[in-house]
């Protein structure tokens, strides 16, 4: 059973996002059940707060739902023990998990968008405003890594 972590600086937009993109997928295959995921922050400022307003709106726009209980948190170093994907959303994001976590010696850590073969970060949408693009790109991310699972 693949347990993953989707992180970010707050975890009110990206990973939340994340987090709850790939669960909509593996719910609509039948395999909810096959699957852990979740999401984390590496910074404090957002710490019990819920998905940011235009995080939701854009879910729900898909037909995804299911995050009206999620609170931010923040990522532990027991984490890296018990998961099997930690996936940060951009370069300073993959730097502060390693900071956090004491390294990466399994080579668990990765970016979303490493998945599709692309050395790139998705953008955050709390300062682009732009939750649209962020959400195209968090879908053909989880896509990809939904697809190396399967392999």
């Amino acid at each position: 059973m693949p347990r993953i972590l989707f992180v970010c600086h707050g975890n009110i937009c990206r990973s939340t996002m994340a987090e709850f993109v790939l669960k909509d997928m593996v719910r609509k295959r039948g395999e909810a059940d096959r699957y852990v995921i979740a999401s984390a922050a590496t910074s404090t400022e957002e710490i019990g707060n819920p998905v940011h307003p235009g995080t939701q709106r854009v879910l729900r726009e898909h037909g995804i739902g299911g995050f009206e209980k999620k609170r931010a948190r923040q990522l532990r170093p027991t984490d890296y023990d018990e998961y099997d994907l930690l996936i940060g959303m951009d370069d300073a994001n993959v730097r502060n998990m390693k900071r956090m976590l004491g390294g990466d010696p399994d080579g668990k850590i990765r970016k979303l968008l490493d998945f599709i073969g692309e050395d790139r970060s998705i953008a955050d949408p709390w300062y682009t405003g732009d939750f649209a693009t962020t959400y195209e790109d968090v879908v053909v991310g989880c896509e990809g890594l939904l697809r190396e699972l399967e392999a």
